[in-house]
């Protein structure tokens, strides 16, 4: 069986896209999904997104990492998704998208995408815990994946190979695990960030719900105020905004670009 995928990008961070309305992507093949995602000697990618039909919805995203487990959300693939799902007339231009973290809310806007969050939740504020040798202070939010936000003073200089995988392991987060995501404030309404995904298992060039949990956890925190702009490691730019304040932020909304790299067809097995 020969199928069709776009390869898609958000802010650098690499998804193959497939449209599966009719219900006949191998999904539960995991070992075939891990290959397809091996940058050596696959296509090459940070997910796997579906396109799916849902009763919710105008219709159903369903996400998989590298490791070929599926994931909650993630939100720079649903602002890619919901791009693509307009441009194949699976949704209107305002859509709702149903997902495994809850229903979202995305508008296409031509080359970029603002897409509406679920609800933060299961906030943890001041704490600390120690990796590797040292003491890290973080805070801890559920933007549709668990995340572990850390400021540091030399984001550039920062080990997060080594530093991302002992706090994405780290007790304090298990059974799950967490994504960590270090920050640099860079004024009172940016940050710049990097992140180590739980599932991908190495820095990314970015992650949407990570940026959305740096700009909420730095809000929270008192460093910086909404609208906020966060550059990732490639240099992009998006945004973050949201209502609120203290544990009971809400309207969480991300925008940036979400871009088309090819086309192609992969064979399966």
């Amino acid at each position: 069986m020969n199928i069709n995928f776009f390869k898609m990008h958000g802010a650098g961070n690499d998804f193959l896209l497939f449209d599966d309305r009719a219900l006949s992507f191998p999904a539960a093949d995991a070992a075939w999904l891990r290959r397809i995602m091996q940058r050596r000697t696959g296509v090459g990618s940070d997910g796997v997104l579906l396109i799916q039909p849902s009763s919710r919805a105008d219709f159903r995203m369903r996400f998989f990492n590298p490791d070929g487990g599926e994931a909650e959300m993630c939100g720079n693939g649903a602002r890619c998704v919901a791009r693509l799902a307009h441009e194949l007339g699976a949704a209107p231009a305002r859509m709702t998208i149903e997902t495994a973290a809850g229903l979202v809310r995305a508008e296409a806007l031509g080359e970029r995408v603002r897409l509406g969050m679920t609800d933060p939740r299961d906030w943890r504020m001041d704490r600390m815990l120690e990796a590797e040798g040292r003491r890290w202070a973080y805070g801890f939010v559920n933007t549709g994946v668990p995340h572990a936000v850390l400021r540091v003073e030399q984001l550039d200089d920062l080990d997060v190979e080594r530093f991302g995988s002992a706090i994405r392991h780290h007790p304090d987060f298990q059974p799950a695990g967490a994504n960590a995501d270090f920050i640099e404030v860079a004024g009172p309404a940016r940050l710049r960030i990097r992140t180590f995904e739980r599932g991908v298992e190495s820095e990314t060039w970015a992650c949407g719900t990570g940026i959305v949990a740096a700009a909420l956890v730095a809000a929270r925190a008192g460093w910086v105020r909404s609208p906020v702009a966060v550059v990732t490691r490639g240099g992009y730019e998006l945004t973050v905004a949201f209502e609120g304040s203290g544990d009971h932020l809400c309207g969480v909304t991300l925008d940036g670009p979400a871009e088309h790299v090819f086309r192609g067809t992969i064979a399966y097995p």
